[in-house]
């Protein structure tokens, strides 16, 4: 007589592992963003003054860098805890949320594809707050001049939307030094200037439009953006693609491992 032996269920050790490492990346990218966050909002005094954070009108970008910071932090946790403990509520968590994000970002995508116009004006409206409050924030103000001197471009329509500030505004009663000017990231740059002239955009809005041309950019950021992402639209499709892909790759995992636990404890109930 034979007899014969049938093979235990085992979980594998390369789901295991792969979703170990995977998520130890973004784990480790996680506390990489938090400590980058906390370290700008110690410089500006936020950590022992969060009212602060309330005063700004505009956009703090360590918001963003902080929120991204956890998501990724939590999230890498619970997959490195979930795959090592082989626990299955930490692993559906980590799974359902990165289903979740997924879902967020191909929604937004296809919502910003067929709302252009609205898309255009909720953006136009989120650059003109931000103008208006440059000076409040250092992060802020470094963002929008990285913004302004990349795409070559100033002012949401045009350097008159600078009129929002009140440090640039050409009234009569403002008695700012800049009045009437532009950032100096508004300047066309100078090949033979070696140090940033950050007053070349003093005054420039005083002298006749004719003569914008050759001192700053006159193009707004919006028109900007708008012309530049038909330019490089493969580049961005291929971005979202690569993002989506790592996503469902984390998913795969996920989910293989959820799957091999569960065989394995409902072998060992008989």
């Amino acid at each position: 007589m034979h007899y014969y032996r049938y093979s235990n269920p085992e979980i594998s050790c390369w789901y295991k592992y792969l979703l170990f490492s995977y998520n130890i990346i973004f784990w480790l990218a996680g506390v990489a963003f938090l400590a980058a966050g906390l370290w700008a909002w110690s410089e500006k005094g936020v950590l022992s003054d969060l009212t602060k954070v309330t005063r700004l009108h505009g956009f703090d970008p360590v918001v963003l860098v902080l929120v991204v910071g956890g998501v990724m932090f939590v999230l890498g946790f619970a997959g490195c805890v979930g795959a090592l403990r082989e626990n299955i509520c930490l692993l559906k968590f980590f799974c359902g949320a990165i289903v979740l994000i997924f879902t967020l970002e191909l929604a937004a995508a296809v919502l910003a594809f067929l709302f252009q116009d609205w898309v255009r004006d909720r953006f136009k409206e989120f650059f003109e707050n931000n103008i208006k409050s440059y000076r409040d924030d250092i992060d802020l103000q470094n963002l929008i001049d990285s913004l302004q001197k990349i795409n070559h471009c100033c002012g949401a329509q045009g350097p008159d939307d600078w009129d929002l500030n009140i440090y640039f505004n050409c009234s009569t009663e403002s008695k700012s030094r800049e009045k009437c000017g532009v950032p100096f990231s508004c300047c066309v740059p100078d090949p033979a200037q070696k140090v940033v002239n950050t007053q070349c955009g003093y005054d420039i809005r005083a002298q006749k439009k004719n003569q914008w041309d050759n001192l700053i950019f006159t193009k707004g950021c919006i028109p900007a953006l708008e012309a530049w992402l038909p330019r490089n639209i493969y580049i961005v499709a291929g971005a979202f693609i690569a993002i989506s892909l790592l996503q469902i790759f984390g998913i795969f995992l996920a989910r293989s491992l959820i799957s091999d636990i569960e065989v394995v404890k409902a072998g060992h109930l008989f």
